[in-house]
């Protein structure tokens, strides 16, 4: 059937209109007209879309070390008593660099300080031996850690049976885990979970057991685990000071959000072997792995310590973890009192911080 005169066959492009088309003289092809069409930059172009649609920036990428100019920068001075003198009296011309002692300080820091990443890691402190030091080790790590890091550390009294973590640092409350939980729901900012916790000269926040053992008995898994996920929110590093009952339901809570535990030994015989069977239950119990990566602390201020061969329970410990600390005798600890740390024995203060770095070795 042929079309009528007066049909228009597009597709051949009878009826094109080509008066908008010019001819380029240089290549002598037609081009439209600048107001149709115009070049695009991709990579211009996927930069405003990555401004767009990119993840922000957080504050924290706003560091010094990336906004000042290298005239504005802080030269950096060494430390160290001839290091300094000799650095002053040449008008800083000469610059032998830190002393050893204070190089060994800043890696120590360094490790301490190391980022956790986005989300909280959890640290439980336990034995199955009251009486070696548990509490005390937590508060010396806590402590330790709370000093170098810029983020937020918190320690929990997860002892069922009216544990003594906040006695070991200035009393700011008399708020408890179990305020926590009662009030779980209404707790939607750090401020308000800043007024449950005692903010020690450090910067560790700690978190009370409940003061009456009838009550605390009570303080279950399911209790432990809002109060985990409430401190995740707000902290990097949980550190948990566990009870003596390793059986408890509290105890499965915490041990399966753990990332990284410490073993706490005292330098007897007995108190040896148990910290050794607690390493060997959890083996037993599912928890072998983490077992391996711990790291046991060696509380020599224990009685009859002096009459024990402290090298052959550390070598024993060497085997069955990832590492091992002594801390020594200081009778400002054994007072089981409130601890200021840098009041404690230069040797306490250094043993405490090799015992953070190497937790936080771990969870880095």
């Amino acid at each position: 059937m042929s079309k009528k005169p007066d049909e228009n066959d597009y597709s051949v492009g009878s009826d094109a209109e080509f008066e908008d088309l010019e001819l380029d003289p240089q290549t002598g092809q037609f081009s439209m007209g600048q107001d149709e069409f115009e070049s695009v930059d991709l990579d211009s172009q996927a930069s405003v879309e990555s401004d767009l649609f990119g993840d922000p920036e957080p504050a924290a990428m706003l560091t010094a070390d990336r906004l000042l100019e290298e005239k504005a920068r802080e030269k950096n001075r060494p430390e160290g008593f001839w290091q300094k003198l000799l650095y002053f009296v040449s008008f800083g011309l000469i610059n032998l660099g830190d002393s050893k002692k204070v190089r060994q300080r800043k890696e120590l820091d360094a490790r301490i300080g190391a980022s956790f990443g986005n989300e909280a890691k959890y640290v439980p402190v336990l034995t199955r031996k009251g009486g070696v030091g548990k509490t005390t080790v937590t508060t010396l790590i806590g402590m330790a850690m709370a000093l170098v890091r810029e983020d937020r550390v918190v320690a929990i009294d997860a002892n069922p049976d009216r544990g003594t973590l906040a006695e070991r640092v200035k009393r700011g409350t008399n708020k408890t885990v179990r305020d926590v939980v009662s009030k779980a729901s209404s707790i939607t900012s750090f401020t308000a979970f800043s007024d449950l916790v005692s903010r020690d000269r450090s910067r560790l926040d700690v978190l009370a057991s409940d003061t009456d053992p009838l009550v605390s008995q009570a303080f279950d898994d399911g209790d432990y685990n809002v109060v985990a996920d409430i401190t995740g929110r707000y902290y990097s590093l949980v550190l948990t000071d566990c009870g003596t009952g390793i059986v408890h339901s509290v105890m499965q809570a915490v041990l399966q959000r753990a990332d990284g535990l410490v073993i706490v030994s005292g330098g007897s015989v007995d108190e040896a072997r148990l910290a050794s069977e607690t390493l060997t239950w959890l083996e037993a119990n599912g928890f072998g792995d983490i077992a391996k990566q711990s790291v046991v602390a060696l509380n020599t201020a224990t009685f009859g310590t002096e009459l024990v061969k402290l090298d052959e329970i550390e070598a024993h410990f060497r085997t069955r973890a990832r590492a091992v600390v002594r801390i020594p005798y200081d009778p400002k600890l054994a007072a089981g009192a409130e601890i200021v740390f840098e009041k404690l024995h230069p040797a306490t203060q250094k043993a405490a911080r090799e015992l953070a770095a190497l937790v936080a070795d771990g969870l880095a």
